[in-house]
């Protein structure tokens, strides 16, 4: 037997008595016997087996495991033959007494339940005194309270938690909801996103940014052939009103003709057409832009030089608008809402009042650990779903500005109104599919008064003259073969029923009508589509404010509709009258698509549903159950990316917004990326990408305006040809002479140019092709390429960058961040050669700082030293990089260069960046900001900024049949790609 399995057995064995003797082992016998001297431990005679017995046995092994014999043996089954009472009796009494105290003995707590066996204790009997047995129940209540007493301050009794079923109540979600709320704001179509979107947290709101399920490619053919839908309630609204001349002549300091329609344009002055601009900070374009806005004015009213204005801006752009409008309208005086003497419950605000609810009486008092029941005045109905306030301001800051010079009224419409977007070819049949115009309501006695607000507006006959007419170009409207047919920005008022009361049982895919196109008026359509609503159908009741609030308090409830509809004769049919509470105004803006260039026209156009705040699922389902589908935030930017058109705030550069935006993305993928190891993630100093994360595009403005006030054109087409360090060493003394100027003039900041006529001007020269670049189209009356027009246009535009549109010739697909250079003449002639050709290779960077990374991991303090020493001239063994790759770290100061060489990262540039122009082989005009494979073109498409004298001066040492091709490069490859450069206006 080993000495484990003899230790086990004397563990088992301690507690056994000493009268019984169990037999074991030959082996085990013999020595317990020589141990005892042949005495039982029973005190009787030994029975100890002879030799001669013990061979007549069949040998049996020895061993003894858990319990039994090695090999199927057993316990001996013979009794004792003698029994020594004394000792037996002793053994009995020493094993009762061992039993008592184990039931008897309590835990080191001195608990209670300590008294119960081991298999009757539980855990929850600490928490329910219930569960334990009677017998026990008052000592454990004892115990209890003496503990609560025991310390200094009395513990607060807790309150039982609710069931499931009690916090799905409709009144204590809707608590839950406002408490979620406090933070992010939550649109009207929140719950409905959550379910089936990716939700993010954006600009002080939660957004769905894109679905749970696969949906890419149908979303794109729904823009294409049908309708997509997007909640755009997010955007913020700012209302002016005043005078019409003193508005114009305050929003004309923050816009400019030069760059396109501004507030003043005729057709959007008259309230026909939305129009869009970009702003300016006031008196300073074309520099220091805030971003781009659509405006819409209200129709005129006969007689009255008032007007109204809606502004509609991005959540990050609002912080910006807001002060620059408040100074140029002089409205700094905060109108403070009027204090209401009497507020109900229903408007009640659960979250920001949570102290002026009543307290329970005395005599209603709630006991602790009980649930709280639903009193009487809890019966009437759950709180009302209110919440002050939106995710771009406080419920304290004030919404209204008045100005006492100009009389100019500024109003924060923010989350007043419900804005949908529709997108595509068939979103005027979404619409006539899902929207009915609203009855007259004819059996309504008109002497008597009615706080609804249709009844009276019934009464008035021009009201109801005006609401046919826009009924019937909302019928003609049905009969539109295509969105884009309408003109761009029409505007149509309308009042319609409630959409929930020709809700379809099943979705169904809403489609043009062949009959209700022929029962059109072809003539009617035709005017429609060319001159588009007529000025007095644009009016629309949703630009009263008492109107909007009496529609969103009258609601009818799903409950409410759902009784009503369970009444009804024929189950399925409508209600029949139309309920007085289900007449709501709207407005029906169209969105243009894609307007320039000379490919897909319209693509992308659709229209803008303006609804009152509360109305937002009412009218969402049912266009949902039209089988749209359903778009995110992702969808916004690939919308924008196949109309060629920058999105706010991605592609604005020059904006506060923009550049708030950049910061944001350059940390966010630089701690992705510092969370990968260095072997599994992409060393951009060896593939030559100074700034993997951003785009530093001051520094590409500054160093191509360098180069070009120089005369650096031909320094830089020599270098071309020339090798690299020959190129660095022109950059070097170019960086030199930068230097010495920037100490006598301040610098300058860049923009994007937004000049129309300089834009037509510069996309004439890049000669504007298809997207492949296959066939050139016919541009207006250009002036010829020539080195004096480059220099008259670089005088006024030097510092600028442009918007630039890029087709890959062969495969590829454009990523975030991309490099955009300019090829060599080998390059060019070896794309002529091939027109497949893939491009040609960038080859590989040494990386400087590896070494002392290394070393700084191994030792720091040494690495400290050797960073010092290494700025030391003459100092051999050094690992400085080259001429071409110049190392920032290098400096006078000790300390800076210990500092710099601790903040190195494994693969990535530190600041400040070398040269961006000529870091590679081919020297860097510009970044992507936007890039994929297109599926309109079948090709990788990108967008991006090109710095404007680096564009002129390739396309001056550029021949003509190759003139505005460019090599594009992702930031992880060293492969080049060639693309055409367009310019669309």
């Amino acid at each position: 037997m080993s000495a484990a399995k003899v230790k086990m057995r004397e563990k088992k064995m301690r507690n056994q008595p000493a009268s019984v003797q169990y037999s074991t082992s030959t082996l085990n016998e013999d020595r317990n016997a020589q141990n005892r001297g042949d005495t039982s431990a029973t005190g009787g005679p030994s029975d100890v087996q002879t030799s001669a017995e013990r061979q007549k046995k069949p040998p049996h092994q020895s061993g003894w495991v858990r319990g039994h014999h090695k090999d199927g043996g057993g316990y001996a089954k013979d009794m004792p033959k003698y029994i020594t009472a004394g000792l037996f009796a002793r053994a009995r009494a020493a094993e009762v007494k061992a039993m008592l105290k184990a039931v008897t003995k309590t835990t080191g707590s001195s608990h209670v339940f300590g008294a119960l066996p081991k298999h009757m204790r539980r855990r929850a009997m600490s928490h329910n005194t219930k569960r334990l047995p009677r017998r026990l129940r008052d000592v454990a209540n004892r115990m209890r309270e003496k503990s609560l007493q025991a310390g200094s301050k009395k513990k607060k009794e807790q309150a039982k938690n609710k069931s499931r079923k009690a916090r799905r109540r409709h009144g204590n979600l809707l608590l839950e909801f406002n408490r979620r709320q406090r933070k992010n704001i939550w649109l009207e179509t929140h719950i409905w996103h959550a379910k089936r979107f990716h939700m993010v947290k954006k600009w002080g709101y939660c957004l769905g940014d894109r679905p749970t399920y696969k949906c890419y490619r149908p979303c794109y053919r729904a823009m294409s052939s049908h309708c997509l839908l997007q909640d755009l309630s997010y955007y913020c609204c700012i209302e002016l009103q005043g005078e019409e001349d003193k508005l114009l002549s305050a929003l004309s300091q923050m816009t400019s003709k030069q760059a396109g329609p501004t507030f003043a344009a005729a057709l959007c002055l008259s309230g026909c057409r939305q129009g869009s601009v970009t702003v300016y900070r006031a008196g300073q374009f074309p520099s220091q832009p805030l971003g781009p806005v659509t405006f819409l004015w209200r129709p005129r009213t006969q007689g009255s030089s008032h007007r109204q204005l809606w502004i509609w801006a991005h959540p990050t752009l609002k912080q910006d608008l807001l002060p620059e409008l408040q100074a140029v309208c002089q409205c700094c005086e905060a109108v403070l809402p009027p204090v209401l003497p009497v507020v109900t419950p229903a408007e009640a605000n659960p979250i920001l009042e949570p102290e002026s609810k009543p307290e329970n009486p005395p005599e209603a008092k709630q006991i602790p650990g009980t649930k709280r029941k639903r009193s009487s005045k809890d019966a009437d109905g759950p709180p009302a779903k209110k919440i002050l306030g939106d995710g771009t301001r406080l419920p304290t800051t004030p919404v209204t500005w008045k100005s006492s010079s100009t009389g100019i009224v500024i109003n924060d419409l923010t989350m007043e109104m419900v804005r949908y977007r529709l997108i595509g070819p068939q979103s005027h049949s979404v619409l006539a599919e899902t929207l009915e115009a609203a009855t007259a309501c004819d059996e309504v006695d008109k002497s008597q008064a009615s706080t609804l607000w249709w009844p009276q507006h019934c009464k008035d006959q021009s009201n109801m003259s005006l609401h046919q007419q826009q009924a019937d170009v909302f019928h003609i409207l049905k009969g539109v073969y295509s969105t884009g047919e309408l003109p761009s920005g029409t505007v149509l008022g309308l009042t319609v029923d409630d959409p929930r009361l020709t809700l379809p049982t099943k979705k169904v895919k809403a489609l043009p009508c062949v009959k209700r196109a022929q029962e059109v008026d072809e003539e009617k359509r035709r005017e429609l589509m060319l001159r588009g609503v007529p000025a007095h159908c644009c009016q629309s009741f949703l630009w009263e404010r008492s109107v909007r609030d009496n529609v969103t308090d009258n609601k009818i409830s799903e409950q409410e509709l759902n009784r009503m509809r369970s009444e009804v004769l024929v189950p399925g049919s409508r209600l029949s009258p139309t309920p007085l509470q289900g007449r709501v105004p709207i407005l029906l803006v169209h969105q243009p698509g894609k307007q320039v260039g000379h490919e897909m026209n319209s693509w992308g156009a659709g229209f803008d549903l303006l609804l009152p705040k509360g109305w937002g699922m009412a009218f969402w389902v049912p266009l949902v159950y039209r089988g749209v589908r359903i778009g995110g935030l992702n969808m916004s930017l690939k919308h924008c990316q196949n109309k060629a058109a920058p999105h706010f705030p991605h592609d604005y550069p020059d904006c506060p917004a923009g550049v708030r935006l950049q910061e944001e993305q350059e940390t966010e993928l630089l701690d992705k990326f510092k969370r990968r190891p260095p072997a599994k993630r992409t060393n951009y100093i060896k593939h030559g990408c100074l700034a993997p994360f951003c785009c530093p595009w001051q520094q590409l403005a500054e160093e191509w305006e360098l180069l070009m006030r120089d005369g650096g054109e031909e320094r830089k087409e020599d270098s071309q040809i020339q090798t690299t360090m020959q190129t660095d060493s022109v950059m070097e003394k170019e960086m030199t002479s930068q230097e010495d100027i920037a100490v006598t003039r301040p610098p300058s900041r860049f923009t994007v140019l937004r000049d129309r006529k300089s834009l037509r001007l510069l996309s004439g020269w890049c000669r504007p092709t298809t997207s492949k670049g296959q066939r050139p189209v016919r541009v207006g009356e250009v002036p010829p390429l020539s080195r004096s027009a480059v220099t008259s246009f670089l005088a006024a535009h030097g510092m600028s960058l442009v918007w630039v549109r890029l087709s890959l010739f062969s495969k590829g697909k454009p990523e975030f961040h991309a490099m955009l250079c300019v090829p060599t003449a080998e390059d060019l002639k070896l794309l002529g050669k091939e027109q497949g050709n893939g491009g040609p290779q960038e080859p590989p960077h040494r990386d400087p700082f590896k070494s002392r990374i290394k070393r700084r991991k191994k030792d720091p303090k040494k690495a400290a030293t050797s960073a010092v020493s290494s700025t030391k001239p003459g100092c051999k063994g050094s690992d400085l990089p080259s001429a071409s790759d110049p190392d920032p770290t290098t400096s006078e100061d000790p300390q800076s260069s210990s500092q710099a060489s601790s903040d190195l990262i494994l693969g990535l540039w530190p600041d400040p960046l070398p040269s961006v122009t000529s870091h590679c082989s081919r020297v860097t005009v510009g970044w992507v900001t936007q890039g994929d494979f297109s599926l309109s073109s079948g090709c990788g498409e990108a967008l991006g900024f090109v710095s404007v004298a680096g564009l002129l001066s390739t396309l001056l040492n550029q021949p003509l049949e190759h003139r505005g091709k460019l090599l594009l490069r992702n930031p992880n490859s060293l492969n080049y790609r060639f693309a055409k450069i367009s310019i669309e206006v």
